[in-house]
């Protein structure tokens, strides 16, 4: 998988705009938590999307905190770490944490 990173307020605007044509997969990571690590993993090894169905962001949220609480407010979304976002439309459609992070129920959100 080809993460970008979103390591700026510019790229948090840049989602939501390109979210009115192709879906954004929002994943924030805690590089200092082993459950995050292994949710990460599983993602990388069971994405199955094409490139050209959505565009992956990472977040790094020890490096970028300030960024993960803006997400929590711009999509009415509890902080949780790890944790996946869909964004379609503008909206949050699909949000999933810890465990129970799934490339398969993404990919769902996704093609809903």
């Amino acid at each position: 998988m080809n993460w970008i990173p979103l390591d700026s307020r510019e790229k948090l605007a840049a989602i939501k705009r390109h979210s009115e044509d192709t879906p954004c997969v929002i994943f924030k990571h805690s590089t200092r938590c082993s459950i995050s690590a292994l949710a990460k993993n599983r993602l990388d090894k069971g994405w199955k999307l094409p490139e050209s169905d959505v565009l992956p962001y990472f977040l790094d949220l020890i490096a970028y905190r300030d960024l993960s609480n803006a997400i929590a407010l711009e999509y009415g979304v509890r902080h949780e770490s790890p944790q996946v976002l869909v964004i379609r439309e503008g909206r949050c459609v699909y949000e999933a944490s810890h465990m129970g992070i799934s490339a398969e129920q993404i990919e769902e959100a996704v093609n809903a």
